[in-house]
């Protein structure tokens, strides 16, 4: 059983007690005040000889006869203390194995295998792997120590779920009857004292990976678990994202270095989404300002997220649903009009011009505006873009028309400029039916005050019969710095993820090699979004993601209401799901008429369509 330890006080009152608190926080190093351990900066060279005597002192136990005593009496009989103050808890436990230990206990009952350990209940296993699923409290630590019988050792296995180092214990130091191993594990206080199983228990594969054989020569294995590195490394980033916040950017400089080194260590996604959001942090402390957005930095953007488009299914869900909304909402009309926020290099619109030069009855009258920004070298990449458009549409026998806007930001788009053509024929002409659509572009808006209002504004002036919009499913818009932070490396640990696991094998190298450069790219694409995130404020920061949830209540606010998405869209974008490899962990949902895409359970896009609320109910009344 365990005691709690009380220090033995002088009777002073809380006066004093506060002021000896005081006094002990004065000196503090704090970079390892910031993970945890209360060290003072003056006590450091006395705590590196504690820890030597320490190791040795458990050294020499491991040849004593009545090793089983020791342990029952470490596990039973010892005081436990809080190793924040690790000086302390240092002292104590030499204290404990300088000491005699108890009676032998009784022998154990036989057991049928030699690394049979007590019983404990099963972790929980994750659907996934992302970097915050080794989250866990590590408000304190324990050194465990576990004895294994005298039997044959059983066949060496692959070490694959630990980092592997080597100790300075010699062959002749470990005895020949039993073999000792250590593993130092992070847990929560409160899971310890309930016996809990969780991501601070022992790892029971990594101790077997890792056992020795007694007659083996070598040195000993120290086995560093890379699932405590991992928990490491996420408090570390939480750590550093609060004294960024507390503008204690002393702390913050000692937490993103070791961010750095801890990442190293692991691998996959985690390594790589750790990397970003660590540079991210360094040019927030460090004050190195980002990327302008200006026209070079938006043409490389358009860059990397055609790299994107190829490497993973959000970009072409999106235009998948957006064009099938679209299509359902122009059936039976014979002149039709897309604006399109966003042209970049038009590759959403071959797939809906196809689908409407199939339409029963003929395809319609097709005019299309393109709005872009500015180019570096003052080039019409509009024009060309929507030059390609018109020889496809010629070719699939479409009549065409494009216009392309320039334009530095949506918020400077005017009604009179998206107005409908009037057409060359007379008054019954059948007057345009217009879709407004836009993928990723209104977050940007809402870096300026007014600019979302106004764009929404002139979007229900022209009176479209369809708006379509696709939004990244994440909150990086309100809250503190810190609840920004963990949201974003949420979504983005996600994402990374989803990367990882739709990466799959090429029939040739050159199709490999692609794939790794577009992979590559889009991690490049998503780590300037990071960067964004986490380094800017202000109007820099232009990555100010919402919810559906959230769009829905600015939507309606500006005199829309929402098109429910038909089931069609629903069956036709889990078909496309099946093309890419990795499909059976992206997610298709239908959330009140939206649709969504993600990755296992956590939703990453969302899909979705409005009206005006006066024209639904004209159309009603026309019924």
């Amino acid at each position: 059983m365990k005691r709690e330890h009380q220090e033995s006080g002088d009777g002073g009152g809380l006066t004093g007690k506060g002021e000896r608190m005081e006094e002990e926080d004065a000196g503090v190093d704090e970079l390892l005040a910031a993970l945890g351990y209360k060290v003072r900066s003056s006590d450091m060279a006395d705590v590196a000889l504690k820890m030597e005597q320490l190791e040795m002192a458990m050294g020499s136990t491991a040849g004593a006869g009545p090793d089983d005593a020791l342990i029952a009496h470490l596990a039973s009989d010892t005081v436990h203390y809080n190793p924040s103050d690790l000086s302390t808890w240092l002292e104590t436990m030499l204290s404990e194995l300088n000491a005699p230990p108890p009676p032998l206990p009784p022998a154990p009952a036989e057991r049928h295998h030699p690394f049979d350990l007590p019983p404990a209940p099963a972790p929980a296993v994750a659907s996934q792997s992302t970097l915050f699923d080794v989250i866990a409290p590590a408000e304190s630590s324990t050194i465990t120590t576990v004895d294994f019988a005298a039997h044959a050792p059983p066949p060496a296995r692959p070490v694959s779920a630990a980092r592997v180092s080597y100790g300075p214990e010699t062959p002749a130091e470990i005895p020949a009857s039993r073999q000792r191993k250590r593993m130092r594990s992070s847990s929560a206080s409160s899971s310890s004292s309930r016996g809990a199983v969780g991501i601070g228990s022992v790892n029971t594969a990594a101790t077997e990976a890792s056992s020795i054989s007694p007659a083996a020569p070598g040195p000993a294995l120290v086995v560093v678990d890379s699932q405590e590195a991992g928990i490491r490394l996420v408090h570390a980033l939480m750590a550093c994202a609060e004294a960024v916040q507390q503008e204690n950017m002393k702390a913050a400089d000692a937490l993103v270095k070791q961010i750095s080194v801890l990442a190293s260590s692991q691998g996959g996604a985690m390594r790589k989404v750790a990397s970003y959001f660590a540079e991210a942090l360094a040019r927030r402390i460090y004050r190195i300002p980002s990327q302008p957005d200006c026209s070079l930095d938006s043409a490389f953007s358009d860059i990397l997220q055609m790299h994107f488009y190829e490497t993973c299914p959000y970009l072409k869900f999106a235009h998948f649903t957006a064009n099938q909304a679209i299509l359902e909402a122009f059936a039976g009309r014979r002149r039709v009009h897309v604006i399109d926020f966003s042209m970049k290099q038009g590759m959403q619109w071959p797939a809906l011009l196809q689908a409407l030069a199939l339409r029963p009855g003929g395809p319609p009258s097709f005019r299309l505006t393109g709005i872009g920004p500015p180019q570096p070298d003052n080039t019409d990449a509009l024009q060309q873009v929507g030059l390609k458009l018109a020889q496809f549409a010629e070719t699939i026998h479409i009549d065409f028309e494009y216009r392309g806007f320039v334009a530095s930001s949506l918020a400077d788009l005017e009604p009179y400029i998206l107005e409908p053509s009037r057409g060359g024929g007379g008054g019954d002409e059948e007057p345009e039916a217009i879709a407004v659509n836009s993928i990723f572009d209104l977050h940007r808006l809402l870096a300026s005050p007014g600019a979302i209002e106004k764009v929404l504004g002139t979007v229900r002036a022209i009176r479209p019969r369809i708006v379509t919009v696709v939004e990244q499913e994440a909150n990086h818009n309100s809250g503190s710095f810190v609840d920004r932070f963990t949201e974003s490396l949420h979504y983005y640990s996600t994402m990374f993820d989803s990367l990882e696991g739709g990466a799959g094998g090429s029939g040739s190298l050159v199709e490999s090699g692609g794939q790794q450069q577009d992979q590559l790219m889009s991690e490049v694409y998503l780590g300037r979004q990071i960067c964004n995130v986490v380094a800017c404020e202000g109007a820099d920061r232009t990555e100010r993601h919402e919810t559906l949830s959230q769009w829905r209540g600015r939507m309606g606010r500006a005199g829309f209401e929402p098109v429910h998405l038909g089931s069609n869209a629903f069956k036709q974008a889990s078909i496309l799901l099946e093309f890419f490899a990795g499909g059976d962990g992206y997610r298709v949902e239908e959330r009140e008429g939206c649709l969504t895409l993600g990755w296992h359970s956590r939703p990453l896009i969302a899909t979705s369509a409005w009206r005006l609320v006066d024209a639904a109910a004209s159309a009603v009344v026309s019924r």
